[in-house]
């Protein structure tokens, strides 16, 4: 009886912890963004974590001996960093995911001359963050693309290097009406700015200005402001640009656990979009690495492709239909030897009547010269059965011994 208990407490215990192991917690580390604006995405995403998942994510300040947050990240200091998809390529770096759009806002001065970017740009003084900065690094790539010098353009690096307002401010955010706001109501500022537009709306996919950016720069893509999105501004659609802002991961991160954060950060969605509602109203469940500057990780390719059909399932019908031919082409084969093989029997047995007949044909009163006949005949049907053989119209199997035997006995009666 106590075996019993015992036995019985053990297997208790064992499933207790076999529950345990199915569910795995895992502590992502959170490179912390050098954007303000990003940081404190990162922090909400943290605290969305810490109150509704069994995971971690825990924030990491960048160390001043790496430059950048992917310095850090390829040094695995930490497993995970936010940064721009208009990144330039590194060999370690993975994407994750994309989490949402990054837009290029452009506010130039009333009065300033913007019937296009070239004139807009062109001797202008340009607010667009610090060198290095997503807004300053996309601004210049567009302006290598059009036709003005670089010299043309004076970028500020910091907002009060003038006692005037810049010609244009560049702002590359997500959409959030209250910093837009706090930009366009500094003191000085309301009412000074209008925003760029690259075109109508309608205009995407004409060839316009919108279209060759997009082409020259593919991790670019046409977004749209529309009207009254920061209060009264824009009084029209703005058709602007926007780039992904991506999660990635240091080398070398485990594929499952990859699988996990994804499956996670989807199923918290509903969290997010209530901190955030502009930014996480969707995630996008399919993406690829030709739409990503690194390379994809396994883990992201994995569950891009969950629900995509298996091996077997993708071909099964094809192998559905070519076992159905195999198994009908066996039969058919089978069924066309056994008729084969019946007609040969046939045959053979065609050649005991003839001989049983010949040699029911004599009796004792049977002359000399017609058992001479009858051998003769019965010798007769033995060449014919031998030259079938050969031909392959009768089988040499038992039934043609039979035949042999049978027709040298009676030959051996009637003589």
């Amino acid at each position: 009886m106590r075996f019993g208990k015992s036995y019985l407490a053990l297997m208790l215990a064992g499933l207790v912890l076999m529950g345990g192991c199915g569910e795995q917690r895992n502590t992502f580390r959170l490179l912390v963004p050098a954007h303000d604006f990003d940081g404190e995405i990162a922090a909400e995403l943290a605290e969305v974590f810490e109150q509704n998942s069994h995971h971690r994510l825990e924030l990491v300040p960048v160390p001043d001996s790496f430059e950048t947050a992917l310095d850090a990240l390829e040094e695995e200091y930490a497993d995970l960093a936010l940064t721009s998809n208009a990144q330039p390529f590194r060999e370690g770096i993975t994407t994750v995911m994309p989490l949402y759009p990054t837009v290029l806002h452009i506010l130039y001065r009333r009065g300033h001359p913007a019937d296009s970017v070239e004139n807009l740009l062109r001797g202008a003084t340009v607010n667009a963050g610090p060198v290095g900065s997503a807004s300053r690094r996309l601004l210049t790539g567009i302006i290598g693309t059009l036709d003005i010098e670089p010299s043309d353009v004076k970028f500020l690096d910091k907002f009060d290097e003038l006692d005037e307002l810049p010609d244009v401010n560049v702002v590359y955010v997500p959409i959030s009406p209250e910093r837009i706001r706090g930009l366009l109501q500094r003191e000085g500022v309301a009412g000074e700015y209008s925003f760029l537009s690259f075109g109508a709306a309608e205009d995407v996919g004409t060839g316009g200005e919108i279209d060759r950016a997009v082409l020259l720069n593919p991790r670019l893509s046409p977004f749209i402001i529309p009207v009254g999105t920061y209060g009264d501004v824009p009084e029209e659609p703005v058709l602007t640009l926007a780039v992904d802002k991506l999660l990635v991961s240091r080398p070398g991160m485990d594929s499952a656990v990859v699988y996990d954060l994804i499956s996670e950060i989807r199923r918290l969605q509903p969290a997010l979009a209530a901190t955030r509602p502009f930014l996480f109203r969707e995630l996008s469940a399919e993406f690829d690495a030709s739409g990503s500057t690194f390379v994809l990780h396994p883990g992201a390719q994995a569950f891009t492709e969950r629900d995509a059909p298996t091996f077997y399932e993708r071909y099964s019908g094809v192998a559905e239909v070519l076992v159905t031919l195999v198994i009908g082409l066996i039969s058919g084969t089978y069924a066309v030897v056994q008729i084969y093989n019946r007609r040969r029997k046939n045959r053979i047995d065609g050649f005991y009547t003839d001989v049983m007949a010949i040699r029911d044909s004599i009796n004792d009163r049977s002359s000399a010269n017609e058992r001479a006949a009858a051998v003769e005949r019965v010798r007769g049907l033995q060449n014919k059965a031998f030259d079938m053989l050969i031909r392959e119209k009768l089988a040499a199997d038992e039934s043609f011994r039979i035949f042999v035997t049978l027709s040298n006995d009676i030959i051996a009666q009637l003589k």
